[in-house]
């Protein structure tokens, strides 16, 4: 084993030693909940303001006289881009300095610039300010990865990833529910002052609640550039097909999200408030339940020793494919909303899998790198593609007469859910084989080495 670890000029990189026992830096046990409450409110006070602009977005357009494109761009493919692409510089940073510290700064910059939204009077001013959000944000979830891998032992991180990821449907409702009241109540304005000084408050008390995170010990391993470091891990095998998953999921999640609600308006004669409460409700719920799920069934998978972490989401996502194609051609509303719920679960569900299983393959001192890689794949080309082939698909078949337009370009999520679940399968055969069998506390390099090169 030995002898082919040694061969390999990557065999440091592609599955570096990360199931130690607990160091100094991780908590003790009474105090991880409130570091989890803390970690929680960072990602749902983000992704809240983040929602924001979709939620007040015609209240904006008629008080700055923009068209539907200035709106588009605010909330659309700008952001992604800069939310994907900016994650970069803080993501070294968060790995090799203290990750506390970037976790605080990015939330203070998000917090400003959304305030500064509140007080903008112009597109130019607004979508900078947005831009500045993006940049805040983009940082926060590799931070905050970062601190869960130094703070949580290892047989409980999984369960961690899935709190702090719950934050997203929290958001979602919080953001639509309370933004939306606050801006009919005390107008647009209000709301994005409001927010950013929430998210002040936020950052004090994740300050406190973090804790220490000094700088790592630098190594021939962690000092390499951000570039040549992610290069490094997509050669692995395991993580190229992670990234290729994370891809095919931004391909599903993306129109899934930006059309289930008026191809249930159109389809089946629903209201936008009807559309909206059963869609807004039932992805809150199956997002809370897919997190918390799928996290502590990570944690059980990675405890067994079969080395299989990717299985149960692949599954469910070949599954979802199913009822959600149902879905899309179901003769009553009631039954299209049902069959739709799967698909939800498969999205939330797979979080704590797929950064979990990117941690185990990147190493110690990578996780926040891991994250950013997994966000890049799933933030980037889903979101700025898939919306946009489901549209056109959907005017096609409109403009040929042809019924259900929408339902058929809506076609594209479960393609590429099959895609999404066929993706995990693979990587977690290529991540099975070294750790099968092998124990989280305590395991030879050389043999961990030589099974994944084997």
């Amino acid at each position: 084993m030995a002898e082919i670890a040694a061969s390999s000029i990557y065999h440091q990189d592609v599955f570096p030693t990360i199931l130690k026992a607990i160091d100094a830096e991780q908590l003790h046990v009474w105090r991880i909940p409130v570091l989890l409450f803390a970690l929680l409110l960072v990602s749902e006070t983000s992704k809240s303001d983040r929602m924001l602009p979709f939620v007040l977005a015609e209240s904006i357009k008629e008080d700055l006289d923009l068209s539907d494109t200035q709106v588009g761009l605010l909330t659309g493919i700008a952001f992604a881009a800069c939310y994907t692409l900016l994650s970069m510089p803080l993501v070294r940073a968060a790995d090799r300095a203290s990750p506390r510290f970037v976790l605080v700064l990015c939330i203070l910059l998000w917090s400003a610039m959304t305030l500064l939204g509140g007080v903008a009077m112009s597109f130019l001013v607004l979508a900078t300010t947005r831009f500045g959000v993006a940049f805040g944000e983009a940082g926060a979830t590799p931070a905050g990865h970062a601190i869960i891998a130094r703070k949580i032992p290892p047989e409980r991180r999984g369960l961690a990833l899935g709190i702090f990821a719950m934050g997203i449907p929290l958001s979602t409702m919080v953001g639509f529910a309370v933004g939306g009241a606050i801006g009919d109540a005390l107008g647009w304005r209000t709301a994005l002052v409001g927010a950013g000084a929430m998210g002040v408050l936020v950052r004090l008390f994740a300050f406190v609640v973090v804790g220490p995170t000094p700088p790592l010990r630098r190594t021939g391993e962690n000092s390499a550039p951000f570039v040549e470091a992610s290069l490094r891990l997509l050669s692995s095998p395991a993580f190229r097909w992670l990234f290729i998953g994370s891809v095919m999921l931004g391909f599903a999640a993306a129109p899934f999200y930006a059309f289930a609600v008026p191809f249930l308006i159109r389809t089946h004669a629903l209201s936008a408030s009807e559309a909206g409460l059963a869609f807004g409700l039932l992805q809150g719920a199956m997002g809370i339940c897919g997190t918390l799920i799928g996290g502590r069934l990570f944690d059980r998978a990675v405890r067994s020793g079969t080395g299989r972490v990717l299985g149960p989401p692949a599954i469910l996502f070949m599954a979802a494919s199913l009822t959600t194609s149902a879905a899309l051609f179901a003769p009553v509303s009631w039954l299209s909303i049902v069959l739709f719920v799967p698909g939800m679960l498969s999205f939330s569900f797979l979080l704590p899998w797929c950064f979990g299983a990117a941690h185990l393959v990147a190493g110690k001192g990578k996780e926040a790198m891991a994250t950013s890689l997994a966000m890049i794949g799933s933030g980037l080309l889903g979101p700025a593609l898939g919306p946009l082939v489901v549209g056109m698909i959907s005017d096609t078949a409109t403009a040929a007469q042809v019924s259900n337009g929408l339902g058929l370009g809506l076609l594209v999520v479960p393609v590429a859910s099959v895609l999404t679940g066929v993706a995990q399968l693979i990587a977690n055969q290529r991540i099975a084989a070294p750790l099968r069998n092998t124990d989280l506390a305590d395991h030879s390099e050389p043999l961990l080495l030589g099974r994944i090169r084997k």
